[in-house]
């Protein structure tokens, strides 16, 4: 059986230094969630970044607009959260109800409160090797992957998925610790001719157990982003879990995996913009 990733235990490690920092400093970080229309997905998910602020002493703040909110009402919320000096970090939860240009959303936050990382001066910073804000899913691989002390230099790994929030930004931050990457996508031919050859997988395209044991390497490192609601079963993740934990070396469960690693990188995140922000002022 496979090595567990406890994304929970890292979590708690990575909140317990946040709290270490923030006793040595006399701030107050400040996280605001634009929130457009009632999907109860986004609703469950605001929860937990609300819940974390709590436990970390963070100030939060929810700003839930009507679904026919326009785009210029909307773009007038986030200039007001931009010139708050008592909010540091500011997301907006996605998806967006379908008449909101998302591209024009994140470019008018201001980079240094994009805890998201999603905004195009940070996504060059990031392609550039000179990370600042970066995406919270990834940055919380990257830091399991490190907290577990698994070999990255080296290592051929395969990227499951393009995405602007997951996938491309994975793919950078395991180029730049040295590793041989591989992105697949759905025109990808045969996903197995490359993920039975990864030391390394990571799967993120939102498609219940699409890796399988027989794409899988013996011995590999197995990543699961996936979160998905299959009809009379429990939530599964992008990885067959069952068969591949036979053949994986380590696997991340579903939840319990990444999930809570993300929520501790964006508090990780605010935390750093709130940082920088003061730093900026004096």
């Amino acid at each position: 059986m496979p090595q567990i990733f406890e994304g929970k235990v890292v979590a708690q490690q990575v909140e317990q230094e946040i709290q270490t920092t923030l006793a040595d400093l006399d701030l107050q970080p400040g996280l605001a969630v634009v929130w457009v229309g009632d999907n109860p997905a986004s609703e469950i998910y605001i929860r937990y970044k609300q819940k974390a602020c709590e436990r970390l002493g963070f100030h939060s703040e929810v700003l839930q607009l009507p679904t026919l909110t326009s785009q210029s009402e909307l773009l007038a919320a986030i200039e007001s959260l931009n010139q708050n000096p008592g909010i540091h970090g500011i997301l907006v939860q996605m998806p967006l109800p379908d008449q909101l240009d998302s591209e024009a959303v994140i470019a008018a936050i201001d980079p240094s409160k994009d805890v998201d990382g999603f905004h195009p001066m940070n996504v060059g910073y990031l392609n550039s090797g000179h990370p600042r804000m970066v995406p919270c899913t990834p940055l919380g691989i990257m830091y399991m992957l490190a907290h577990y002390q698994i070999p990255i230099a080296g290592q051929r790994a395969v990227v499951i998925g393009r995405s602007n929030i997951v996938g491309k930004p994975m793919a950078q931050l395991l180029l730049q610790a040295d590793a041989t990457v591989s992105i697949l996508h759905s025109r990808t031919p045969d996903l197995a001719v490359y993920t039975r050859e990864a030391d390394i997988i990571v799967v993120a395209v939102g498609r219940a157990e699409t890796l399988t044991a027989e794409m899988t390497k013996p011995g590999a490192v197995v990543i699961d982003v996936g979160m998905n609601r299959l009809e009379g079963r429990k939530v599964v993740g992008d990885v067959d879990f069952a068969t591949v934990a036979e053949k994986a070396a380590w696997i991340t469960p579903v939840p319990g995996g990444v999930g809570p690693m993300t929520i501790a990188m964006l508090l990780k995140n605010t935390l750093q913009a709130t940082i920088n922000q003061s730093k900026n002022k004096a």
